[in-house]
């Protein structure tokens, strides 16, 4: 029945994924797995309440009716249309097209006794395209389908795959569990993040690639340098160290980063500073590896290089003047988000840290131009790390000594805390 009524709607899966998030943020819902519970291949009923909430209202039928079997005496005749090729391809005939386009693919990929070359470089165009939307997109918009993919990446590998096939699969398995471990820190939830995490590693160890491992390292150090274990962060981007010489990628110059904010929440300047000349200086031996080729979130860049810098100095006191330099230089390299490397959570974090900066020379009003556009960020963009860095912003005013001069600023950063993206229902 849903199917039968999302193709007399003369919407697209998209246009009806979009709308259930205008109608409730709640009902997140990717267009992929929209067609799928329209199939039938996934069960209405195990939907999230807020999906099926917003499934009935907006067909008028409840969950029982919208997954019979559709039968033409169950509704009035639709009105007759003629067939038109529309340029744009809107309509129930783009529906009827995608979903024939989703029933081969995933015939071509689970169907076959092994799995083809074809079948793996659509895999990981599909992994690429979420390493791509990752930093751009809330968490909820992207989750439905990385959760697929890894699902379907999964099931391969529980076959008896050749050893070639083997391998790709537990690179891609291998970055897809790295995204949910990310998924699962922005949500607050670290013991699920470093879970994910560590399959991640196995799934890299399968395939035997070091860039791959440096990455997750990587993710590793920065997960726990949110959860304030800051020494654990310190040993995860240093055990990284190998396996980022192997693969000379940008994990070459985000281990040092990493390690230098969280030297620096420790309190040690020294080794932070130095962990900020070698991650710089470490540029001029990059050689682009496979994960700098998935780009987005599986690359490190000039932008979050000037972030880190900024978000290292910004725990020492007397670098107040250094910290607002990179944290400047930072924000207006994320200042287009058109940009590829723009991404709305290092984007904040800058003008998190610019704000640190001039809460400490003393400039309030500065300070409060510098968290504005971070506390008009929406609920769904207030990531686990971006609800710290503003709480940071919180603690250097208090400290300071300007909590009564700041009035206003504290009420906005604490109106904002209250609702971070892992609070939303779902």
């Amino acid at each position: 029945m849903l199917e039968y009524l999302i193709q007399q709607s003369d919407r697209t899966y998209e246009e009806l994924a979009d709308e259930f998030s205008r109608m409730d943020s709640r009902a997140a819902i990717s267009a992929r797995h929209l067609g799928r519970l329209a199939r039938g291949e996934r069960d209405l009923a195990s939907s999230t309440p807020a999906t099926r909430r917003a499934l009935q209202a907006m067909f008028n039928k409840s969950i029982d009716e919208l997954q019979r079997p559709w039968a033409p005496h169950q509704l009035t005749p639709a009105p007759e249309r003629h067939l038109v090729v529309d340029p744009t391809g809107a309509g129930p005939e783009r529906n009827l097209l995608a979903m024939a386009a989703q029933r081969a693919r995933q015939y071509a990929m689970l169907a076959a006794e092994s799995t083809s070359p074809a079948a793996i470089e659509q895999l990981a165009e599909d992994v690429q395209r979420l390493a791509l939307a990752y930093p751009q997109r809330p968490v909820s918009h992207v989750l439905p389908d990385l959760v697929e993919t890894q699902d379907t990446l999964f099931t391969l590998l529980e076959r008896r795959q050749a050893p070639n096939q083997s391998r790709d699969l537990h690179f891609l398995a291998g970055i897809t569990s790295g995204l949910l471990a990310k998924v699962s820190h922005d949500m607050a939830d670290p013991h699920s993040a470093m879970l994910q995490a560590r399959t991640a590693v196995l799934c890299a160890e399968q395939a035997g690639h070091p860039g791959l491992q440096a990455w997750l390292r990587g993710l590793q150090s920065l997960v726990a340098y949110w959860a304030g274990r800051y020494a654990e962060a310190v040993r995860y981007a240093e055990a990284g160290r190998e396996y980022a010489t192997q693969a000379g990628g940008t994990s070459a110059v985000w281990l040092p980063a990493s390690a230098a904010r969280a030297y620096a929440a420790l309190g040690n300047a020294e080794q932070a500073k130095a962990a900020i000349t070698e991650a710089e200086d470490a540029w001029s031996r990059v050689r682009p590896d496979e994960m700098d080729e998935m780009g987005g979130i599986c690359t490190f860049n000039q932008p979050r290089t000037l972030y880190y810098a900024s978000d290292a100095l910004a725990w020492l006191p007397g670098e107040a003047t250094a910290t607002e330099r990179y944290a400047l230089r930072a924000t207006q390299a994320y200042a287009d988000p058109n940009d590829p490397a723009w991404a709305f959570g290092d984007q904040a974090g800058s003008h998190a840290n610019l704000a640190i900066a001039r809460v400490a020379s003393g400039d309030l009003d500065a300070a409060a131009d510098a968290l504005a556009p971070v506390l008009d960020l929406p609920a769904d963009q207030r990531i686990n790390g971006i609800i710290h860095s503003v709480r940071r912003v919180h603690q250097a005013i208090t400290r300071a000594g300007h909590a009564g001069d700041a009035r206003d600023l504290i009420d906005g950063i604490e109106h904002f805390t209250h609702t971070p993206a892992n609070a939303l229902p779902r």
